[in-house]
């Protein structure tokens, strides 16, 4: 299996490190405040707790912070990050959830790849779940489905092969630029949630017809 290191003591840390660890992967917890990484870890059974700032132990590093404060924990963390996988699971959406704080033209993982050291692969993907969704598994016993999107071959590879140890489908949307894709479905599920569905209990799926 994989080892995993997630920056970030939310519930989207919270629902990613209980099914990694379910899914016999070994998984370390990073976050400013020791006492509640410590707290997650706990609560989590069988996860470690790491150090804010040193290198992460995990060979894939997850970005379980907000947008507005993910580029800035990159170029943090610096080189540490060299060779790592790097997933980027935010959505830069404005307060409003009427569109986005990017470029235009860009997407919030293009944004986050400018600032990792060279040799580490920024991999979008995990931003269509909700974290009580997520942490659920699937819906009516179907596995959820994982868009990813990534630059690089190999480090999709692990990616996906990360996603299926959790009991979940990786679907590659091809390269990088699908993160736009990828962040628009977030923010149309912002939309429905707001707008019309009135929960998030829901989530995005592909039914391939025989």
């Amino acid at each position: 299996m994989s080892s995993i290191s997630i920056i970030g003591l939310g519930n989207m840390a919270s629902a990613l490190a209980q099914r990694a660890v379910a899914g016999g992967n070994a998984v370390e917890i990073i976050g400013r405040d020791p006492a509640k990484a410590k707290e997650l870890a706990t609560a989590v059974g069988g996860a470690t707790v790491g150090t804010a700032g040193t290198t992460p132990a995990g060979h894939i590093v997850i970005l379980a912070v907000p947008y507005a404060g993910a580029a800035a924990v990159v170029r943090e963390y610096g080189d540490a990050l060299q060779g790592k996988v790097i997933i980027d699971i935010t959505n830069p959406v404005t307060p409003d959830f009427t569109g986005f704080v990017t470029p235009e033209g860009s997407s919030g993982a293009q944004e986050i790849a400018k600032a990792v050291p060279a040799g580490a692969h920024v991999v979008k993907a995990f931003n269509t779940l909700f974290s009580h969704v997520l942490a659920a598994g699937s819906v009516d016993g179907r596995p959820l489905d994982v868009f990813v999107a990534g630059d690089d071959e190999r480090a999709k590879a692990r990616v996906s092969e990360f996603i299926e140890s959790l009991g979940l489908r990786p679907m590659d949307a091809g390269q990088l630029p699908m993160a736009r894709v990828l962040e628009n479905a977030g923010l149309l599920q912002l939309g429905l949630m707001t707008h019309s569905v009135k929960h998030t209990n829901f989530a995005l799926s592909i039914s391939i017809l025989s």
